[in-house]
């Protein structure tokens, strides 16, 4: 799986958690475990984020 595929997926799995969080029905325990998974899905997008922008960095300093 590459890089795009797992960050689409963290992605897509973060707008999941939303939608759950949006159910009025949902108890508050698992409204908390929810919003955790899903930060935690966009902390691992927002690393992976990071982590293309050092090696474009890194390819655009080989360039000059």
């Amino acid at each position: 799986m590459s890089e795009e595929e797992n960050f689409e997926n963290k992605i897509a799995n973060a707008k999941a958690i939303l939608e759950k969080l949006m159910d009025p029905a949902l108890p508050m325990s698992e409204s908390v475990k929810a919003y955790e998974e899903g930060m935690n899905e966009l902390r691992n997008a927002e690393k992976m984020i990071e982590q293309a922008q050092v090696q474009i960095q890194i390819i655009k300093n080989q360039e000059q």
